[in-house]
């Protein structure tokens, strides 16, 4: 594949034409990549000192806020979707039940499942089931949009039916967050990845936590980045981690975080009902060129006997998720790409 520089929402973009993988791994516009650059030259030169990076770590706590709907307050850091969602297991009482999406995505499912020597269970139904199968359950936890296939949730419903049960819910963000608008105050927990969608290095993620769900988590990741000043928690007992969502923080991998607090701040200034619109309807134009029904999603996954070799010399990457040959459009894709993906696949 030939790079070349795309101009799209502001930015640019040094992306191959028929790259449609941002599911698998996003591509950061320019300014965001020449940050990490210079961060790394900073780092060969020694010239940073650890709390250099706390600027950048809170600058995307920030924007991630603001990408899903929340105050700033409420959002703690770390590197991967399931280490965040690993203390929401572990509060969990024995014994409890957690509702799920059939085949969703093993980091929102194994914390949970991980708990099965204390009775903690995991049930799945198909993800427009899950509003009426809320009941008897002491947790919802499902991705707002699927990764394998890119079916959105009906959030909507699924807020009813929790409110009115008054279960608890914790959102994975990962494949929306960056081209679906969010307003997610209502969620008990919301998690999400930078390193697709959000244009981020990989090792930086999320966790917004409801005051309501503050005491129902267990920070068994405690560290001496979750202590209220964290400078006054690197040595000596006793525990003391701050009082609000800040004490499940993981201690921030710093280069990924200076990279992710530039591309959140770029996402987040964006108007993201434009944004969904560019998006969606790449994504819904392919599917309309092949014969299938709108489905609001910038993420297509299709069912195809081409082989995927075929796919990669006709210059289309993507990803095999599930059998199926998955693709997403987000800010840097054009019409260019859609045509080489119907291409490749006639």
């Amino acid at each position: 594949m030939s790079v070349t520089r795309r101009h799209a929402f502001g930015g640019a973009f040094d992306v191959p034409a028929g790259y449609v993988n941002t599911p698998s791994i996003g591509i950061p516009p320019v300014t965001v990549a020449d940050t990490v650059a210079a961060a790394v030259d900073r780092w060969r030169a020694g010239a940073d000192d650890p709390p250099d990076f706390t600027a950048a770590v809170d600058a995307s706590r920030a924007s991630f806020a603001r990408l899903v709907g929340v105050p700033a307050d409420r959002i703690a850091v770390g590197a991967t979707v399931a280490g965040l969602l690993t203390p929401v297991a572990a509060g969990l009482p024995d014994g409890a039940r957690v509702l799920t999406a059939t085949g969703e995505f093993t980091s929102v499912t194994f914390p949970f499942a991980a708990q099965a020597h204390r009775g903690v269970t995991v049930d799945a139904v198909p993800v427009a089931e899950l509003a009426s199968a809320v009941d008897g359950h002491d947790l919802v936890a499902v991705s707002v949009v699927q990764s394998a296939d890119g079916t959105v949730a009906d959030l909507a419903a699924l807020r009813a039916a929790t409110v009115d049960a008054g279960i608890p819910v914790a959102l994975d963000v990962t494949q929306a967050a960056g081209w679906l608008p969010l307003e997610l105050d209502w969620a008990d927990w919301i998690v999400g990845a930078g390193y697709k969608w959000l244009l981020s290095p990989r090792g930086a993620a999320w966790l917004a936590v409801h005051p309501r769900a503050l005491e129902r988590g267990r920070p068994v990741g405690a560290n001496w980045y979750a202590g209220e000043d964290p400078w006054d928690s690197v040595y000596g007992l006793p525990l003391r981690l701050a009082s609000g969502a800040r004490r499940y923080d993981a201690s921030p991998a710093w280069l990924a975080f200076t990279g992710a607090a530039a591309g959140l701040e770029y996402l987040a200034s964006l108007d993201a009902g434009a944004v969904y619109a560019h998006c969606t309807g790449l994504a819904d134009t392919l599917r309309d060129e092949l014969g299938l029904p709108p489905a609001g999603s910038a993420i297509v996954a299709l069912d195809t006997d081409v082989p995927s070799e075929r796919i990669a010399r006709a210059g289309v990457r993507g990803s095999i998720r599930a059998g199926r040959l998955r693709m997403g459009f987000h800010l840097y894709n054009t019409r260019e790409d859609v045509d080489l993906a119907v291409a490749a696949l006639r």
